[in-house]
């Protein structure tokens, strides 16, 4: 007897509703579907207003008993999914009862009617029992109701996700399936909180499973000074030191002789600037071969770089790259490479076709190391690129072993992610200085600028995760605000928000209440004023500067007399200035603002002036009356026509 008949027997002898009721009800709400939509696509979503009360006959069906009413719920969907699974091919429209099956159990462990996981158990069966292509069309459901099957109950889910994304990514080709995994992992990533530990790798392990193979390169012979080549075997012979390059990371033994391959077992060029300076020795291709691809030993293990020489050579290494790598830029600026990109070839391409493959923009992340390929290689600025991407990386990894990087991490839990490895000050310079160099080739080229800029901004968040990992991945999510936090918060937000009380007089601003006073001056007329622009005496701020005095003595607390001061100083200063004009000479006498007797006398000069003055009119005014009594003598002593003569003169 099967497992599913047992569960079957001692759920109907429980009172629940047996396996074939809930198959029954179940099949009937996939028939009222494939009739409503019998294309059998993957959308639309369906919900409870969509089956009418059958969701909820269903649920009537338990009567209580969840944990066995679950068990049926799950062997019926279980028999319904094999049935269709067994007689349709996922690509007929028959196969649309398949996602409307889903569709009802995720509705129903929404609803607590059955296990919470149970729709992505059938999920991984399903991709289990379907090829790479049935796989594409089994994420196009997931990723139409991603949102909905992880909003509830994702606890009970997350490891049944996470194993069945895992198994299908076993089975992908990361070279083959590039896209197919990137829309794995964004679902994961996706589904999964931020904060969540699944997928960080908290023991630092590396990749080192990845090794990139590539062939040995003998050098087919050497030209001597006279341009006449020399025997291939007398070549062999001088370069016996020089080490195989079959394996991906040499030895630190043997990477002493690579390196002297690096530095100058193999024949370089040297490239004048227009002046005639000498530039950087460009190796050639035979002899960067075998250097350009042992680096990617180091990109997938740099921690290969504590044992021997093996810093020496990544930085001989990447030394010769960017100098073969400038060079190929310099080479093809001069001459106008006016060939299309590979994104332009491949946009004509799909303009031609009449529809974008998804595969032709996919990039194979596995490089190509055959040497006929090499120099096709480093001809394409996208290649170049990645490579550089990649030194970029490994030079903040080294980066973050300097003694000022290593202070800020000391305090951090998860030591397995931390190196006793110091970088000293000179290799911390050369970091700097090889990735500023790097920068600045990035930023050449076609749209430069901003794949640098993508690029660094990748790279700078990508240091807080390493910080958050080192630090043992502490929860980000922050806890929920309350009630009374928010109500607080709303009542604060109203308060900076509501229109405030103008004051009459703003700060910064003319006092213009006069313009309003109950005058028949026009405004206009009070501006004119003279008072308003004409310098004030000295002596009109004696008075006021004595009535300060009084208020600063008869204050009775520190405001008033504070106020005071203040109003006290200000008379003094504008009488200082005015006085400085005129009496500069009397500011010896006056000692800190308090003798200021000096400041308002009047000035001996002006006294003798004025005294001066009236006298000259003293005399002025006897003088003139002399001259009246003299004429008014002349017109009574004359005649009637001397008088007449006389005030005819007078007119004159």
């Amino acid at each position: 007897m099967s497992r599913a008949v047992i569960q079957s027997a001692d759920i109907t002898s429980a009172g629940v509703a047996s396996v074939e009721d809930y198959e029954t009800h179940l099949k009937e709400l996939l028939r009222r579907r494939q009739l409503a939509n019998p294309i059998g696509s993957i959308e639309p979503i369906l919900s409870v207003e969509d089956f009418g009360d059958g969701i909820v006959k269903i649920g009537e069906l338990s009567h209580g008993w969840v944990n066995k009413s679950y068990a049926a719920i799950e062997t019926a969907c279980r028999n319904i999914f094999y049935d269709i699974l067994a007689l349709t091919n996922i690509e007929d429209s028959a196969f649309g009862e398949v996602w409307n099956l889903f569709d009802i159990v995720s509705i129903l462990s929404d609803l607590e009617y059955c296990e919470p996981g149970l729709i992505f158990w059938l999920v991984e069966e399903l991709l289990d029992s379907q090829t790479i292509e049935g796989c594409r069309i089994v994420f196009d459901y997931l990723d139409s109701r991603r949102e909905r099957i992880t909003a509830k109950h994702f606890k009970q889910k997350n490891l049944i996700i996470l194993r069945a994304c895992n198994e299908l990514l076993r089975r992908l080709s990361r070279a083959e399936d590039t896209v197919f995994c990137g829309r794995v992992f964004i679902f994961l990533f996706q589904s999964f909180p931020l904060g969540d530990r699944s997928s960080v790798n908290l023991r630092g392990e590396y990749h080192v499973e990845n090794i990139t193979t590539f062939e040995d390169i003998q050098f087919k012979g050497i030209s001597n000074a006279n341009g006449m080549a020399i025997d291939q075997k007398e070549s062999i012979e001088e370069a016996q030191d020089i080490p195989k390059a079959s394996t991906p990371l040499p030895a630190s033994g043997a990477q002493n002789g690579s390196a002297e391959h690096q530095g100058g077992g193999g024949p370089k060029s040297v490239k004048l600037d227009q002046e005639g300076i000498a530039l950087e020795a460009v190796p050639d291709m035979d002899s960067l071969y075998s250097v350009f691809w042992s680096l990617q030993g180091y990109f997938s293990q740099p921690t290969k770089l504590f044992e021997g020489d093996n810093l020496t050579a990544l930085k001989a290494g990447l030394q010769s790259t960017m100098a073969k790598f400038k060079e190929m830029h310099r080479e093809q600026r001069a001459r106008g490479n006016t060939k299309l990109s590979v994104d332009d070839k491949r946009g004509l391409k799909r303009k031609r076709n009449g529809k974008e493959d998804e595969l032709s923009n996919s990039f194979n992340p596995k490089y190509l190391t055959s040497r006929d390929l090499f120099e096709l290689e480093v001809s394409d600025l996208a290649f170049r690129r990645h490579i550089l991407v990649q030194a970029l990386i490994l030079i903040d990894f080294l980066l973050s072993l300097t003694p000022k990087a290593k202070k800020k991490l000391k305090h951090t839990s998860n030591k397995s992610v931390l190196y006793s490895y110091t970088l000293d000050d000179e290799n911390t310079k050369w970091a700097n200085n090889i990735r500023s160099d790097i920068a600045t080739y990035l930023q050449q080229g076609t749209e430069g600028k901003f794949y640098h800029r993508m690029v660094d901004t990748v790279l700078s968040r990508d240091k807080n995760w390493v910080h958050w990992k080192a630090e043992g991945c502490p929860p980000i999510a922050r806890p929920a605000v309350s009630a009374e936090n928010f109500a607080e918060a709303v009542k604060g937000a109203e308060k900076a928000c509501t229109d405030r009380k103008i004051r009459p007089t703003p700060m910064g601003t003319l006092d213009l209440t006069f313009l309003s006073g109950d005058t028949d001056v026009g405004g206009m007329e009070l501006l004119r004023n003279p008072d308003r622009y004409t310098v004030p005496t000295i002596g009109s701020f004696k008075d006021p500067i004595v009535g300060d005095d009084l208020d600063i003595e008869m204050a009775k607390n520190d405001e008033e007399k504070q106020l005071a001061t203040g109003a006290r100083a200000s008379k003094l200063w504008r009488a200082l200035r005015i006085a400085s004009k005129s009496k500069l000479a009397m500011f010896d006498k006056i000692d800190d603002g308090n003798n200021l007797e000096a400041l308002f006398e009047p000035d001996v000069d002006e006294s003798k002036e004025k005294a001066g003055f009236n006298r000259g009119e003293d005399a002025m005014g006897e003088q003139s009356a002399k001259g009246d009594l003299q004429e008014g003598r002349q017109q009574i002593s004359g005649d009637v026509n001397g008088a007449h003569t006389v005030q005819e003169k007078n007119i004159e």
